[in-house]
């Protein structure tokens, strides 16, 4: 019997190091799809364009194409359809491309996240909390909106952009009220009144040091998340966890939303619990290939 088939892939910048491809392919096999993830890597096309290569990608037929940095945000107005998630996140990690060109955008970084978090911590470890929040970018409005979703008390707002957290702030009141977001005033004092932190930046990724949450204000009662997973343990959840406090980093989130696009694009479930052993074989194999010199860990997410 002739195998279905399918082209995906992502388009992001400096995307070498991601582990989409080995949870897409492991994916594939358990569905008997006969599919190829297709990585397309700005740095490594230059002078090409987002909308050249979502013009390239519709014309190849592919079934769609993941979104990451930096594209996550500007990829909406060359969309047909944006679905209302996505539309209310303000940001789009998949592109479902029908077989008339249409493109339809979603964000499976919102679920995927919220469903990292409840299967670690438990759905209601955020219920009724005040959590702060650093980084208001792609992946940070996602973040923001799952918590909001896991039905977190106060939202404490951090990015050194103040417009953005500005602007994040503006859609979370909208949606749930403002009285469940505010913007922070003094970061260490509201982290050590706080109950959980997320670090949703980029810094603490390989090729970005750091650390951008004040040590001193962890505590053991913290729960601490972060969405980096390279490397999966940053030097924020190093120091929470030294502290004694609950850590999630950003490997469950990679995985959920897989779970998610891949249903989108194929229409086929799949096994979480498959995809975290196809992940956690992805890391080692990554992580050898690196200490070996074969490869490179730095894969930017926007933030």
């Amino acid at each position: 019997m002739t195998r279905r088939r399918l082209l995906v892939g992502l388009i992001g910048r400096n995307i070498q190091g991601s582990l989409s491809p080995p949870l897409f392919v492991d994916a594939f096999e358990a569905s008997g799809i006969d599919g190829y993830y297709h990585l397309m890597d700005v740095d490594r096309l230059p002078g090409r364009t987002l909308s050249q290569l979502l013009d390239a990608v519709r014309a190849l037929g592919f079934a769609g194409v993941n979104v990451t940095y930096p594209f996550k945000q500007e990829v909406i107005p060359l969309l047909d359809v944006l679905d209302l998630g996505a539309e209310q996140v303000g940001a789009v990690n998949t592109v479902a491309i029908a077989p008339d060109g249409r493109a339809t955008g979603y964000n499976f970084d919102r679920s995927g996240w919220r469903n990292s978090f409840a299967e670690t911590f438990g759905a209601d470890a955020a219920r009724g909390k005040t959590v702060v929040q650093i980084g208001a970018g792609g992946a940070g409005r996602a973040v923001a909106f799952a918590l909001m979703d896991l039905g977190a008390g106060v939202l404490v707002l951090h990015d050194l952009d103040r417009a953005r957290s500005g602007a994040l702030f503006s859609d979370i009141a909208k949606h749930y009220g403002a009285a469940r977001c505010r913007l922070v005033g003094d970061l260490e004092r509201e982290i050590a009144a706080a109950d959980g932190v997320v670090n949703a930046t980029q810094t603490g990724m390989s090729g970005f040091p750091g650390n951008p949450v004040p040590i001193s204000a962890l505590k053991a009662t913290h729960w601490a998340a972060d969405v980096i997973y390279t490397p999966v343990e940053t030097e924020f959840l190093k120091a929470a966890a030294a502290k004694g406090a609950r850590t999630l980093n950003g490997g469950g989130m990679c995985v959920h939303q897989a779970v998610e696009a891949f249903r989108c694009l194929t229409g086929a479930g799949v096994d979480v619990a498959r995809l975290h052993r196809a992940f956690a074989k992805g890391l080692a194999t990554r992580d050898v290939a690196v200490s070996t010199g074969g490869g490179s860990t730095t894969q930017r997410t926007e933030r």
